[in-house]
């Protein structure tokens, strides 16, 4: 299985294949808009724009399993992260990322990437996954990495 096998649905319940995304460099970050580090949405957007000319694209995926940091409907998410932060780059609808239901694109980032071979899970909200043009998961940041601090990584892979 790679990335490119997976199909999500975006934050308007619409399918969405990763096979559009191939060919692109991913950063791949679970948010929330009442965590802490959701100030970090604005640096994801300036991020994005910066660098999608070249084929790089963010993903958001919202998630509640952290102290119910985002309990808002799919709606309420992308008004939040549009009139708050101008988020423009694709975000999706909720998923968990860790545990019995876990997403299988979730699944597969951490098994790609594991922190070591006893820790797997994800730590928190704006954990990010970065993917290399050809799918490979290359890289996995702390929830508390900061956009701009990944920005060699990202330029590396463009």
């Amino acid at each position: 299985m790679e990335i490119y096998d997976f199909t999500v649905k975006d934050i308007f319940n619409n399918e969405k294949s990763f096979k559009d995304y191939k060919d692109k460099v991913l950063l791949i970050v679970n948010v929330a808009s009442k965590c802490g580090n959701a100030k970090q949405y604005a640096d994801l957007e300036k991020l994005y724009l910066k660098y999608k000319d070249q084929g790089f694209v963010v993903l958001g995926f919202p998630c509640n399993q952290f102290f119910m940091q985002e309990p808002k409907s799919e709606d309420e998410i992308y008004k939040f992260c549009t009139t708050k932060y101008n988020v423009t780059f694709d975000m999706f609808s909720k998923i968990n990322v860790n545990g019995k239901q876990e997403h299988e694109l979730y699944k597969f980032l951490k098994d790609s990437k594991p922190w070591s071979t006893r820790k797997r899970n994800v730590q928190w909200n704006f954990e990010k996954f970065l993917i290399d043009r050809k799918g490979n998961v290359v890289n996995r940041y702390e929830p508390t990495t900061l956009p701009f601090e990944i920005e060699n990584d990202i330029q590396n892979l463009l």
